[in-house]
């Protein structure tokens, strides 16, 4: 798999910029393995998709506001 397979141009209305005022009208995105099918639900839906025995991991990790900057060097071979 190369990086450049992962180059695309996403429309900027498509990101998300600021998280929604409820949480649980999050937008999900549900993905039927057995036919291939796609479902546009909400976050608050999910639990429809466990059963009996099912475990749900939550992860509630922060994200801090940064951004690293890079510069490529030009490497000549001789």
């Amino acid at each position: 798999m190369k990086l450049s397979e992962f180059d695309f141009k996403l429309p900027e209305h498509l990101i998300a910029s600021h998280p929604t005022q409820h949480r649980d009208e999050s937008r999900l995105m549900v993905l039927n393995r057995k036919d291939g099918s796609i479902e546009h639900r909400v976050f608050k839906d999910i639990i429809n998709y466990f059963g009996k025995g099912d475990t749900f991991v939550f992860n509630n990790t922060k994200v801090i506001p940064a951004r690293f900057m890079e510069r490529r060097k030009k490497l000549w071979l001789e």
